[in-house]
């Protein structure tokens, strides 16, 4: 992240590797910070390509749970509609079981209104 808070863009993270790499070529490089030497910077390079490496395992890890759990959610929802026509073909769909499983007892359903003959 740079001081602001927001990540380097691929452009900037490239430049600032290409200078690392060219400093691992120049011998006489002598840092007053211990931190900007070449084999420090270089350092960073590595852990940042490991940091990023490992960065898109758990991407792919949460991708593929993601994927597990929307599956389980369906056989899940699958199973309970199942469930739900087992009840009635045992208990009729009269049965205070057929209420309990989320569905109309048949004599709950409202009957619709009969239409008037059309005359014409």
């Amino acid at each position: 992240m740079t001081t602001d808070g927001t990540y380097p863009s691929a452009a900037a993270l490239e430049a600032d590797r290409a200078v690392v790499a060219a400093m691992q070529d120049v011998s006489d490089y002598a840092p007053t910070n211990p931190a900007c030497s070449a084999a420090a910077l270089h350092e960073l390079v590595l852990e940042l390509a490991r940091l990023e490496e490992a960065d898109l395992r758990a991407k792919r890890a949460r991708e593929v749970t993601r994927e597990r759990v929307i599956e389980a959610a369906k056989r899940l929802h699958s199973m309970v509609q199942e469930t739900k026509v087992q009840v009635m073909a045992q208990y009729g769909r009269n049965s205070p079981l057929v209420h309990a499983v989320g569905l109309k007892r048949k004599t709950e359903r409202k009957r619709r209104a009969r239409r008037a003959p059309a005359v014409g």
